[in-house]
């Protein structure tokens, strides 16, 4: 998880699903984040710097897992590692949206440079958090059942 991009609930909420299922969640960030002490959880504290943090998940990311990101530069990333990638909204990231995403982002970028006002992200509430823990256990559902499915000869 980019853990200094997304809230403090987030956070929570990965911890208490990888708790429940038994997995490792790994964090990273540029400074200790609080509540991340639980068993299960490995804090990566990663120097000061740009994309330090982003360049650690990229390396410790392997087929399998899952990523917790709002940045699209990271998410198209590990993407292209073969991570599977939601932002703490709850959007899935692919292969297909991830380009169009990053266009729109450049775009609106430029819109704000130029002076036009453009609409920032919503406050994370009740119903952004609901559709984050809906989205992650879909996909950690689906994700530890693709690593249980046993390889029959004809998928070789």
């Amino acid at each position: 998880m980019d853990a200094d991009s997304c809230p403090r609930h987030a956070r929570k909420l990965v911890i208490r699903a990888t708790r429940r299922l038994g997995i490792q969640a790994v964090f990273a960030a540029n400074r200790p984040m609080p509540g991340t002490e639980a068993g299960n959880v490995i804090m990566e504290i990663c120097p000061p710097g740009e994309n330090s943090a982003d360049n650690r998940l990229v390396e410790l990311a392997e087929p399998g897992d899952l990523a917790v990101s709002r940045d699209l530069t990271l998410a198209k990333r590990l993407l292209e590692k073969g991570i599977s990638v939601i932002d703490d909204r709850g959007r899935v990231f692919n292969p297909e949206n991830i380009n169009e995403l990053l266009s729109m982002r450049i775009f609106v970028v430029g819109l704000a440079e130029s002076g036009l006002g453009v609409e920032r992200m919503a406050n994370y509430g009740k119903k952004e958090s609901k559709a984050f823990a809906d989205s992650l256990d879909r996909q950690l559902t689906k994700l530890l059942k693709s690593a249980s499915d046993p390889v029959s000869p004809g998928d070789v």
